[in-house]
């Protein structure tokens, strides 16, 4: 997408989107580490089967690619190797290797990952990343289906059975409809918008879509179902997560080893807006309530949290891998701006237009991220880092967001090249542009529901990334205004012949 920017825009405002991808994908590659992790703490049980995913992924590519075989057969061997290491995959010596690999360190589960999304991003796609994330789709459909079923279950017949009380109980809705007034909680006007909305709009979506999708679609035509498809999905599985934390959660949740249920589950999760912001009540909230939807319709409770943990772990890993690669490309792109043209003279940044090169520098910077103290962290050690991806994890959704808002901005020059309709565009692009630097802006100076600005906490290293982004993202509006009003009707090849690529003069 950056490249895009450049040709339908120009080389300037290539190389600020760039920046701006660097800093987003450095907060994703630094975060979800930290969230297999603990979901690896959280949920045990998900360990093997995570780790199986691997060779079995490689398995599934070179049987495809080299041997030419139709999906079907894949599809079955892929589903039942991964749902029996899912049953099984926690019984005997694996309940020991399991427990083994989950008193490891937060800090040495982030490098491993890391490594391994070294290893992902500089084989050929078909090698690894293109088959693990084919499992992880049959994967996602199935379960997805599995919560209906057990949601539509829990529905007619309520919950499983609570030890000590014959009754099952119902499924209700156990959020409150309204709460105008959460303790802690920011304004809910503009920070709805800096949520991580991937069913509706998300910035990483287009990373994803240009930089990887694009290049395994069989044709063209193909791009409209499969994104508008995965959107769908997209916005299917975040319903079911919204049941799962406002209904699911409701027919029992243990909390400091007590089993709670209806709206004092709930509550536990969700009773202020601290006790809802760590990472582990995040993942925890979703996963306890659809495990309860798969319980409710028999599944053994250990089987329905070790899926429902797995789902989180593939899809968090999938996108720790995705993104690497992703920024193994743009760490290239910005590289290959110091090409020089005059004979002799060499690229100082030559080694990070090499894939290793590249790839190396990216997980670098997000370990040094990772293994910074965290927030509020006072006594650090090896045993304790990791979480230093939590420290820019403030940013992450407006950052997110933001380039959903640049997305739209290039393909409304796209458009309007063109000479067609932008106005559907141009809507969401200001908004998109507007909400987050908004939400940025608030936190960055005033601080709200009761916290304090980024500048008054004295979190330093988030002020001065949050100042960049908008610093680029201004330059980036600017460029745009000054080049539209003569951009309509222009194509790219025909702008550059013409030199009006480039912003107006104003002397």
């Amino acid at each position: 997408v950056g490249d895009i920017a450049g040709r339908v825009m120009n080389r300037r405002v290539r190389l600020l989107f760039l920046f701006v991808l660097f800093m987003a994908l450095t907060i994703v590659l630094a975060i979800f580490g930290l969230v297999i992790a603990s979901v690896f703490k959280m949920y045990p049980s998900a360990i093997f089967p995570c780790l199986v995913q691997i060779p079995l992924a490689v398995l599934i590519g070179v049987w495809l690619h080299q041997k030419g075989v139709r999906l079907l057969l894949p599809s079955l061997f892929a589903l039942g190797i991964m749902y029996a290491t899912v049953v099984f995959g926690d019984v005997s010596i694996l309940h020991q290797i399991n427990s083994t690999l989950q008193a490891q360190s937060i800090f040495t589960w982030v490098v491993i990952l890391l490594v391994y999304s070294y290893i992902a991003s500089v084989l050929p796609v078909w090698t690894l990343l293109q088959p693990r994330d084919f499992i992880n789709s049959l994967q996602l459909i199935t379960a997805l289906g599995l919560i209906v079923i057990g949601l539509v279950g829990a529905a007619f017949m309520g919950g499983a059975p609570i030890p000590g009380n014959p009754e099952r109980p119902p499924l209700e809705i156990v959020a409150p409809a309204l709460n105008l007034m959460p303790e802690g909680a920011p304004f809910i006007f503009p920070f709805l918008f800096i949520t991580i909305a991937c069913g509706a709009i998300s910035g990483f979506h287009c990373l994803v879509s240009s930089g990887t999708s694009s290049k395994q679609l069989k044709s063209e035509p193909d791009a409209r179902f499969v994104g508008f498809g995965s959107m769908l999905i997209e916005g299917f599985l975040a319903t079911l997560v919204i049941i799962a934390c406002t209904a699911g959660l409701g027919l029992g949740a243990e909390v400091k080893g007590e089993l709670l249920i209806g709206e004092n589950a709930w509550a536990a999760r969700y009773a202020s807006w601290s006790s809802a912001g760590a990472l582990g009540a995040k993942v925890g909230a979703f996963v306890d309530g659809a495990a309860n939807f798969l319980k409710a319709i028999g599944i053994p409770a250990q089987v329905a949290l070790a899926l429902m943990g797995v789902l989180v772990a593939s899809f968090a890993g999938t996108t720790l891998d995705t993104a690497c690669r992703l920024q193994r490309y743009v760490v290239q792109e910005l590289a290959s701006t110091f090409n020089c043209k005059e004979p002799g003279v060499s690229n100082p940044l030559a080694l990070l237009q090499n894939k290793h090169g590249a790839t190396l520098f990216a997980i670098v910077i997000a370990a040094l991220v990772a293994v910074a103290p965290a927030p509020g962290q006072l006594n650090w050690s090896f045993e304790t880092a990791g979480k230093g991806g939590l420290i820019l994890w403030p940013l992450f959704g407006a950052t997110n967001q933001l380039l959903a808002g640049l997305a739209f901005l290039v393909i409304t020059f796209h458009l309007w090249r063109r000479g067609k309709p932008v106005w559907f565009i141009a809507l969401p692009m200001v908004f998109m542009l507007i909400m987050p630097m908004w939400a940025m802006i608030v936190q960055l100076f005033f601080g709200s529901g009761g916290s304090k600005s980024w500048i008054e906490s004295g979190n330093w290293i988030v002020v001065l990334v949050g100042l960049a982004t908008i610093a680029l993202e201004m330059w980036m509006l600017v460029e745009a205004a000054f080049m539209f009003p003569r951009a309509k009707g222009v194509l790219e090849a025909q702008a550059r012949d013409e030199g009006i690529t480039q912003p107006a003069e104003t002397s």
